[in-house]
């Protein structure tokens, strides 16, 4: 249990990583004109989702869902496991809803065949990851409090 614990919370620790990140950038790439948002969607981000994104949230919801599901947890770790696994849960459907779509679409578009109204496709995108971004860090969030409760510390108190 312990183990599974740990590898939550670095799992958790990597999860964030990449929809924080998109949150952070958001401003900037409403600022990209058409030309260059494509390449950016096309060339910067290749790889990420299969390498990062998917593993850390499904690895994340498979762990926290066990650990919720552990009869040896006390109540209030199974619940922050439980919120975890939604979180995560959240974080995939989000991506099937709002960012698949948007990057089938973006693969086979180029600087000439972007469509008119490429901007309600751009904030689909950065809706999708900013929505992630809050997930992850419920999730994250979640799990801490578990990891540090079932340590015996929560918020200076010894249990």
């Amino acid at each position: 249990m312990r183990f599974l614990r740990y590898l939550s919370l670095l799992i958790a620790a990597l999860a964030v990583l990449a929809p924080a990140a998109h949150a952070l950038e958001m401003p900037n790439k409403f600022a990209l004109d058409a030309a260059l948002w494509l390449a950016v969607q096309q060339h910067l981000y290749r790889g990420w989702g299969p390498l990062v994104g998917a593993p850390t949230e499904i690895m994340g919801l498979l762990i926290n869902t066990a650990l919720a599901c552990a009869r040896s947890a006390r109540r209030e770790h199974r619940r922050a496991s439980a919120l975890a696994a939604c979180a995560y849960a959240g974080m995939l459907g989000v991506f099937w809803i709002f960012n698949a779509p948007v990057n089938a679409a973006v693969a086979t578009w180029t600087p000439a065949t972007l469509p008119l109204d490429w901007p309600s496709y751009r904030l689909r995108w950065e809706t999708g990851h900013a929505s992630a971004a809050v997930l992850s860090v419920v999730a994250l969030v979640a799990v801490l409090y578990g990891y540090v409760s079932a340590r015996g510390h929560v918020f200076g108190e010894r249990r």
